[in-house]
Formats: C-alpha cells, sequence, structure tokens
C-alpha cells in the first residue's frame, strides 16, 4: 500500500510542529484515507546547518524527503530595499518600467539589492509523494554527453530546499525514503545521527556533476502579495557549425502570501543576450498550465530552459495574475543573470554516472528544436538558433 503525506493536514500541523513529539500525518490509497506514522519530528535548526542523510518534511510543499549536501548561496531579495521609503518608491519605477517599452537593461538594474549568504540543500523527494505536490519533480537536468547531440536529460526526484523550509524528523525504519538513488547514495549506520551517511557514490556523483548541479545566486520579489523566487543554473555549452550555444535552466517558485486565492494567466518574459539580441516570449500560463494560489496551496514551483549565442545575458518580465475578486496585476519576475563558467569546469555527466544503475534520464531527455515546455513534460526546449524561453 502506498502513503504519501497530504498537504492539507500538513498545513494543519503546522502551529504545532516545533514540538518535539511523534506526529501522524494523514495519508490515503486510491481507496480509502488513514493515519500512517511517519517519525518524529526533532527541533528545527536556527543556526548551522543539516548533515547529510537528515530526513525531512518540506514546510511548504509538504513532501518527505533526505538531504544530500548543502550550497551556500547568495540571495538578492528586492524586497528588503523597499522596506524603507526610498525603496517603495524604487519598486513603483520597477513595475512602471517594466510594463513599458523594449530596452536591453532590466528594470531598475540599478537600484541597489541587499545580498546575503544562506543555505540550499540538494535533496532526494520520496517518490510516494512526488504525484502530490506542486512542484515539479524531474527540474534536475543537463546536457548529455553525446557530442552529436544537445540532448536535455532529466533526473527525477531532485530538488533545492531552503534550510528554513527544512522541518527534519527522525525514523527507525532503515528504508524510510523511497527513491531508486537512496541506497546508491546513503548508508544505514544506527550509531551515527542522523542514522544514514554518504557513501562513495554519493561523494564521486557531486564531484563529477558539481558544475551543473551548483546553486550560488538566488533572486527574489514579491508584488501585491506574490512572491516570486528565481534560480538559475549554467548547464553547459555546445558548439555548432553555425556557432556556440550557451544553455541555462532556471527554477521558478511562486508563493501566495495573502488571503484571496490568485491564478496565473500569462507569462511575459525578456531576454538580452550579450550578443546584442533582445527578445520578448509571452503565452498563456507557464509550463502547460495555469495553476491557481490559495491559502490551502499557496505554492507553485517549475523550471524551464534557456539558449544564446553569448556567453551571457540576462532575464526579466512579469506573470500576469488574476485575483479571484477580478483584480488583474502583473507579478513582477525579479531580473537575474545568465553566466557562463569556464570550459574546463564544464564537466557534463555521462549517462553510467546519472543513472548509477537505477535513474533513467534518457526517458525523460528531449533534443531542442525550438520554445517549448520542460523535459519530462512531452515537449520540447528552448532552442538554439537564439534566445528562448518558457
Amino acid at each position: 500500500m502506498v502513503f504519501f503525506v497530504t498537504q492539507q493536514v500538513f498545513r494543519y500541523a503546522r502551529p504545532i510542529c516545533f514540538k518535539l513529539s511523534v506526529r501522524y500525518f494523514s495519508v490515503s490509497d486510491q481507496q480509502h484515507t488513514r493515519l500512517a506514522e511517519v517519525g518524529k519530528l526533532e527541533l528545527p535548526k536556527a543556526q548551522g546547518k543539516y548533515e547529510t542523510g537528515q530526513l525531512f518534511l518540506h514546510r511548504v510543499f509538504g513532501y518527505r524527503g533526505v538531504i544530500l549536501f548543502p550550497w551556500l548561496a547568495r540571495v538578492y531579495d528586492r524586497d528588503l530595499p523597499a522596506q524603507s521609503k526610498a525603496g517603495q518608491n524604487d519598486t513603483s519605477t520597477v513595475a512602471a518600467t517594466s510594463s513599458g517599452g523594449d530596452s536591453s537593461t532590466p528594470p531598475n538594474a540599478s537600484k541597489e539589492v541587499q545580498k546575503k549568504t544562506h543555505t540550499f540543500y540538494q535533496v532526494l523527494i520520496d517518490q510516494r509523494d512526488c504525484p502530490y505536490i506542486r512542484a515539479q519533480t524531474e527540474a534536475v537536468t543537463f546536457l548529455g554527453n553525446q557530442e552529436s547531440s544537445r540532448s536535455l536529460y532529466a533526473i527525477p526526484g531532485l530538488d533545492y530546499v531552503a534550510h528554513e523550509d527544512i522541518l527534519p524528523y527522525s525514523s527507525g525504519d532503515q528504508h524510510p525514503l523511497q527513491h531508486e538513488l537512496f541506497d546508491k547514495f546513503l548508508a544505514h549506520n544506527p550509531d551515527k545521527e542522523p542514522p544514514f551517511s554518504a557513501q562513495d557514490t554519493l561523494r564521486a556523483w557531486q564531484r563529477k556533476n558539481h558544475p551543473w548541479l551548483e546553486l550560488s545566486d538566488v533572486h527574489k520579489e514579491t508584488t501585491e502579495g506574490i512572491r516570486v523566487t528565481v534560480i538559475p543554473f549554467y548547464m553547459g555549452c555546445r558548439e555548432t557549425p553555425a556557432a556556440s550555444v550557451y544553455w541555462w535552466r532556471y527554477s521558478i517558485r511562486l508563493e501566495n502570501l495573502g488571503e484571496l486565492s490568485v491564478q496565473l494567466r500569462e507569462r511575459h518574459w525578456r531576454i538580452f543576450s550579450l550578443s546584442g539580441t533582445l527578445e520578448t516570449v509571452r503565452g498563456r500560463g507557464v509550463v502547460g498550465q495555469e495553476p491557481v494560489l490559495s491559502p490551502r496551496l499557496p505554492a507553485f514551483q517549475y523550471s524551464s530552459h534557456v539558449s544564446l549565442q553569448a556567453p551571457s545575458g540576462h532575464m526579466w518580465g512579469t506573470f500576469r495574475m488574476e485575483r479571484e475578486d477580478g483584480h488583474m496585476f502583473d507579478c513582477r519576475i525579479p531580473p537575474f543573470s545568465l553566466e557562463s563558467k569556464p570550459d574546463d569546469s564544464n564537466n557534463p555527466p555521462d549517462d553510467s554516472t546519472t543513472n548509477l544503475g537505477g535513474s533513467s534520464p534518457s526517458s525523460t531527455s528531449t533534443t531542442p528544436s525550438g520554445a517549448g515546455t520542460h523535459p519530462g513534460n512531452g515537449g520540447s526546449t528552448s532552442g538554439s538558433s537564439g534566445p528562448n524561453s518558457i
């Protein structure tokens, strides 16, 4: 019988989740709903970081996961300066600029944005929970190692989680998480805390795939109670007879901090390339969906890709949102840079390293051929003829 942690009951448990006690979460199968013990919640860490092998519940999406290793990222939060009067004026300028003319400079690019260093974690998601969370579970992608191909491959069940979204718990189960890489990456050691430690395969995988896994910059901005978080990743370069094509992926999380439901209706992107090109992309929804952000299910996360014929550029834009009272507004996507890395640090994995005898990224691979949906969603990814985005 397959069990999963439901978001509704998880949210109900939030006010008491910091108590050190055994918690029971709602689980269900196709026939009925019942309770099953997940484990014992632990006190979240305000300082320091969690260790490899720590089991956790995601504070927002409610899934079960395990920490593989941490990242230190630079967080650029455009809401922090806006707390002052001058910052509020700057925010108004962003809204006015981003809704008008084509410019190769992101709106309010000269604004000084407060930067801080923050801990994020590379994690595995319990496969039993994947169908029930509003987050893409194949968000980690890489370029295949075949010289004649520009295929993108997706690895299921990997995510990046901020320190404050970790709700740690312990379990006496030697196999508390269902993921095909769990036993390949982690070994059970009851004398340690947490009782799961990194195997050599995890260390080798981290070293080899560090370039396309690395999380370095995070960008945040809030408009009318909708917070947008963007994390860009450089994926590598592909040589073609006509030009060199540079690839990035970016993860976007939308959160409704208000009391009224809001639905994402349209997207409007601007992508500037160092080669001097500026492209505007408009369309309905994101990745084929028009998600509703409600007080009960306030968050949605997805990832997509962009390619440029230049080693750097930047992106910015807006999401057109419709509130349940009929109010329409443009939610700003914070400007973020697309920066490449030296060729010697770009080391795309081969299939054997990624599969580790288990995962099969080839089953979700796609060949880029124009703007489309993300890998694993039955469509193609951004094309190589110029800057393209979803």
